[in-house]
């Protein structure tokens, strides 16, 4: 929140200062709603189509292989791709945070989703040829190659499994469960375990095929319900110039008499601000907002693992310029619903004392995060509640199961796997999801910590602590990307540095917390004049100057770990060294079980698809049909044959799957060009 200026949510009750009621309806004029019967049902009808989806997406993938499980076997085209990402990026922390900052403090929020529009081009046309080249699944497995040694993928694999706790998991159940509150007016943690229970299915279940195509499905869904709020608002506020006009008169009735609390901000419909005192000042939002933002759309294993799952590089790029285009709707249908929000029930959302908000949301920093909820819960008819509250669980699961997905790939491909190198598949699919129930527990105890940071603002926390952790990481990747001198005591070097400049700056923001409107700062000097976005800056800085001077005091990297894993070094031939990687024990077993003769493949197939309980794989011992049900649902109904029968082939794939047909060549790079342009323009004309 801004650094020496008032937080709207914040501040002491001493006076009453009433605002019209024709501008501001007072909250008892909404009497309390709740979902009906009809809403209910669409809910069931909801979750009964998506469950339809994941399980026809279930039999249409190969679950119990590595690449089938992890990369939906890479066939996945343009559009689930990009409906994924969308539905992978924006989930329910979007619309509840979004919203949230809109009421708390206009639409400035905003450039956080439209510097994602370039940076998700930026991940198609100039990260993706490389990570296909090199032939990975994770993050950490590319700094390995690029790198050498195993202690860079390692701190790197156990750092974002810290930052989807901090920045992903526990901020989607929070919101979540704060929209499921304020519909069912059940308890938060109660409704934290039922959210968890639904989403279990998808992050035991389906792989990433099943995440993908449920992805599709949600978006399409979100999409039509957060438009049909959009349309409903703005109608009640009068359109964009009824808000405009109104915004500014949203103030509580009861607030600090001579003060700034509970005071829309003057800039509210500025995305640039000024670049000393406001929330958002303009060089961090251009540039410090920049390096987290590559950091998720270019580097983040959720949104990467997606991008590699597309049949080539067209279809990713595709999905990229899918994901481009819907980033432009999230300032009208979710930022400025949320002012609306505001403009109608100034009382709640705008509450400026910590003893009316504590009452209202729990939350005595501030109620701006039920914006959106109360909005949804108020306003819509009966039967478009209930979409809504799809819409909401959509957004939730899909990011979930998305987060569940790839930190189980990052622990058991990169983590487990270097501590039991022998370990079988088997294993690693049992070790994977144990992980994803222990990450789970660790989530929800850090709820509380999100519901008190950064004012009630649930976005602004999340982009804080990303500002923090994330720049070191951005800049080690951008220079092992497009750097072929900088090695690997460079790289680990300017992490260290980075990171733990970025972990003590993040702990100092919990122990000295933002103060409430109208107290004094006391709070140490590199967080009340430093913004962190200004921050963020500095810790790239750092860390590029750290990896430039050791990378060039140290030896020079290999040929083998610049050869396909740069974008100067993409097109080489594969190293004789790749080559032989088809002849390892592994990939030999994997063609032996290839070699077996076509009837017991048969029989082992029909023993997989069937429905009959009696019937169980060749060579393994009969279990209970409880047993059977549950590996079937895990996709590990096969323990004897071996899965890696499809490794033969990964050599080939990084180089079938960089050829592009011309024509669709140029229809992409043309779409790039007027989604840069479209881009270009918002900035232009909200600055």
């Amino acid at each position: 929140m801004p650094r020496g200026s008032a937080h709207p949510a914040q501040g002491a009750m001493e006076s009453t200062s009433s605002t019209p009621s024709s501008v501001t309806p007072q909250w008892d004029v909404f009497p309390q709603k709740t979902l009906g019967p009809i809403d209910i049902t669409i809910l069931v009808l909801y979750f009964v189509f998506v469950l339809a989806v994941g399980l026809w997406s279930m039999w249409k993938t190969q679950r119990s292989t590595v690449k089938g499980y992890f990369l939906a076997g890479g066939q996945m085209v343009w559009w689930p791709v990009g409906a994924s990402l969308f539905a992978s990026n924006v989930g329910s922390g979007h619309f509840i945070g979004l919203a949230g900052s809109g009421a708390a403090s206009g639409i400035a929020a905003t450039a956080y989703e439209w510097n994602g529009m370039f940076s998700v081009l930026v991940l198609a046309w100039l990260f993706l040829p490389i990570y296909i080249a090199a032939g990975v699944t994770t993050m950490p497995e590319y700094l390995r190659k690029r790198f050498g040694g195993k202690r860079i993928q390692i701190f790197l694999a156990i750092l974002y499994l810290f930052i989807y706790i901090f920045t992903k998991i526990s901020v989607d159940m929070y919101a979540g469960a704060l929209f499921i509150q304020q519909a069912l007016h059940w308890d938060l943690y109660i409704a934290v375990a039922g959210l968890l229970a639904i989403t279990a299915v998808y992050t035991v279940a389906g792989g990433l095929a099943a995440v993908i195509y449920t992805d599709a499905l949600q978006t399409l869904i979100m999409l039509v319900g957060a438009i049909s709020l959009m349309v409903f608002s703005f109608v009640e506020v009068g359109g964009l110039e009824g808000l405009q006009a109104k915004y500014f008169d949203a103030i509580p009735s009861t607030r600090k008499e001579n003060s700034s609390c509970g005071l829309p901000r003057e800039d509210a419909f500025h995305i640039f601000r000024d670049p000393v005192n406001s929330d958002l000042p303009w060089p961090g939002v251009l540039v410090g907002m920049t390096i987290p933002s590559l950091w998720y759309w270019c580097t983040d294993q959720v949104i990467v693992q997606r991008s590699l799952a597309a049949k080539n590089l067209s279809h990713a790029k595709g999905g990229s310029l899918m994901t481009s285009y819907l980033k432009i709707l999230p300032l009208f249908m979710m930022v400025m619903p949320g002012m609306i929000s505001r403009v109608l029930f100034p009382d709640l959302v705008a509450c400026a004392e910590p003893e009316i908000c504590q009452k209202i949301c729990g939350n005595p920093s501030g109620c701006s995060d039920i914006a959106y909820p109360k909005l949804v819960i108020e306003l819509l008819p009966v039967g478009l509640r209930g979409l809504m509250m799809a819409v909401m669980i959509a957004a939730l699961m899909s990011s979930l199961t998305s987060i569940f997905n790839s930190a189980s790939t990052i622990f058991t491909m990169d983590l487990w796997k270097h501590f039991r190198p022998r370990c079988s598949e088997w294993e690693l699919m049992i070790v994977g999801r144990v992980f994803v129930l222990l990450l789970t527990v660790v989530s929800i105890l850090w709820i509380p910590l999100v519901q008190a940071g950064q004012g009630g603002q649930l976005f602004i926390y999340i982009q804080s602590i990303s500002s923090y952790l994330q720049p070191p990481v951005a800049m080690v990747f951008i220079l092992g990307c497009f750097w072929k001198r900088a090695n690997e005591k460079g790289a680990f070097w300017g992490l260290v540095l980075g990171l733990l400049m970025g972990v003590i700056r993040m702990v100092l923001d919990f122990i000295f917390p933002e103060p409430q409107c109208g107290e004094r700062d006391t709070r140490p000097g590199v967080l009340r004049y430093m913004h962190y976005l200004y921050f963020s800056m500095v810790l790239a800085a750092v860390s590029t100057l750290t990896v430039l001077f050791v990378s060039l005091l140290t030896e020079p990297p290999s040929e083998e770990m610049i050869s396909r894993l740069t974008w100067f070094t993409r097109g080489d031939p594969p190293a004789k060294k790749d080559l032989a990687v088809s002849t390892s024990p592994d990939t030999a077993k994997g063609a032996r079980e290839a070699e077996r003769p076509a009837l017991q493949i048969d029989i082992s197939i029909a023993s997989e698809n069937s429905t009959n309980d009696n019937k169980c794989p060749t060579g393994t011992k009969k279990d209970s049909k409880l047993v059977r049900s549950l590996l079937w649902l895990c996709g590990m109904e096969r323990r004897q044959e071996n899965p890696e029968d499809v490794a033969p082939a990964k050599p080939e794939c990084p180089m079938a799957s960089l050829e592009e047909n011309p024509l669709v060549k140029h229809v992409l790079n043309i779409n790039l060009i007027l989604s840069i342009c479209a881009g270009v323009f918002l900035w232009a004309y909200f600055a």
